[in-house]
Formats: C-alpha cells, sequence, structure tokens
C-alpha cells in the first residue's frame, strides 16, 4: 500500500463524522417482523406442550397447575431462547407470539432471565399497549 494513499485515507476521515450510533441514547425503531420476547395468552393455552417438545434450546416448561381448570404455569428461560419462533409455529392453539416491541433483554442480574407466567395473569409478560387481564 501506498503511504501517500494511506495519509488521503487518514485525512479524509478526519473532518469525517464517525458512523456509529449512540445506541444507549438513541434508539431506532425496530423492524415490525423482529423476533423478541416471547409472549404467552393463557387463555388460549390447552397444555398440549407442543412448544416444549419442539423448541431446540429447552427454553420452555409447562407445568400443571390445575387439569380440571385448565390453569397451566409456562416457564421461559429467556437466556437459553434463540429466537427461532419454531414454539409459535409449533402452537396449534395461537397462545404464542414473539414480540417486536419487548427486545432489549440485556441485564447483568441472572435472575431476570428465568421468568414464570402464572394464571390470572401474575407474571404475564404483555406488549407495551396491551393491558394485563
Amino acid at each position: 500500500m501506498k503511504i501517500a494513499s494511506m495519509f488521503n485515507d487518514v485525512f479524509v476521515s478526519l473532518f469525517k463524522r464517525p458512523f456509529t450510533e449512540r445506541y444507549p441514547y438513541v434508539v431506532r425503531a425496530a423492524p415490525g417482523r423482529l423476533r423478541g420476547k416471547l409472549l404467552w395468552d393463557e387463555s388460549k393455552c390447552d397444555g398440549c406442550k407442543l412448544c416444549v417438545r419442539d423448541c431446540p434450546a429447552r427454553a420452555i416448561e409447562v407445568e400443571v397447575v390445575d387439569r380440571a381448570a385448565k390453569k397451566y404455569a409456562y416457564h421461559y428461560r429467556v437466556d437459553r431462547c434463540v429466537y427461532c419462533a419454531q414454539c409459535v409455529v409449533s402452537c396449534t392453539q395461537g397462545a404464542l407470539s414473539m414480540s417486536s416491541t419487548l427486545y432489549h433483554l440485556a441485564s447483568t442480574d441472572k435472575s431476570t432471565f428465568a421468568e414464570v407466567y402464572r394464571p390470572g395473569g401474575v407474571g404475564a409478560c404483555v406488549e407495551e399497549d396491551e393491558e394485563v387481564r
């Protein structure tokens, strides 16, 4: 590489603005089809456990709370999830979906990665424009 061309690159880059973004301070809108946090709708879930069977990362567990009343607790491990959406495809009842707004999942606390959605909306994860029932 010629030294003159190297100096030219250095000189040009001295007067250009940086290309990087100020991520924590300026957040861009996410694409509409982004696969973020997994959402569970307890009213549609029938406890078939197809999502558990088809999850390649073993990030999902379904616990039977009351079989007669069809109440289930849904255990979701955020740190294991690979966001492939296979569970959403496998769910025949449409109880699972991937959020396009809840995708800021980094944390220094390990306890935030294990979520439990219980019957009655306790611990339920909803999008920003939805309400907990």
